[in-house]
């Protein structure tokens, strides 16, 4: 079951993590077109650094997840190589421990953040885009993150994971 819920999971970091790069796309056609307009045709677009700021909060988060499926943090293999497997899961499993900490801290921010610029209708100062529009993606992605890197801890806990329930 605890298998079947880390895929589950995986298949959602997968969905947000292609809207990270979705919102990475229209930023690259957004600043081009930046570009074009300003030393092309000499009249400077005010909308492209604002926007393109205020989508690259929320790309920066939706990744967080999938990067955890792809074990794609930073981390000394060396040191996971020298050790035995029992204290290798060990210390797989006190860093996930501190990812699960790390990211209730955040995702409770994020949330918090959220509900108050809902609350308070702010917006862009020249767009005037909601603001909590680009909180609740983040919120979301930080919530997937936790959530993951719980279930993840889980698996090595109980030595089980998605990968060995394939076979």
């Amino acid at each position: 079951m605890l298998a079947d819920i880390q895929r589950g999971m995986e298949r959602l970091a997968l969905g947000l993590a292609g809207l990270g790069a979705l919102i990475i796309l229209v930023q690259t056609v957004w600043i081009s077109y930046g570009v074009f307009v300003r030393y092309v045709l000499g009249k400077p677009d005010g909308t492209v650094t604002e926007a393109t700021a205020m989508l690259l909060f929320p790309a920066a988060f939706l990744g967080l997840a999938f990067a955890l499926k792809e074990n794609a943090y930073p981390k000394v293999s060396f040191l996971m190589d020298a050790l035995a497997p029992p204290a290798r899961r060990w210390l797989e499993g006190f860093n996930l421990l501190l990812m699960l900490v790390v990211g209730v801290f955040f995702s409770i921010a994020a949330a918090n953040a959220t509900y108050r610029a809902f609350d308070s209708g702010s917006a862009s100062e020249i767009l005037l885009w909601p603001r909590y529009l680009f909180w609740l993606p983040s919120t979301l992605a930080l919530f997937l993150f936790t959530l993951y890197a719980g279930v993840r801890l889980l698996a090595v806990i109980f030595n089980t994971s998605a990968e060995h329930s394939k076979h």
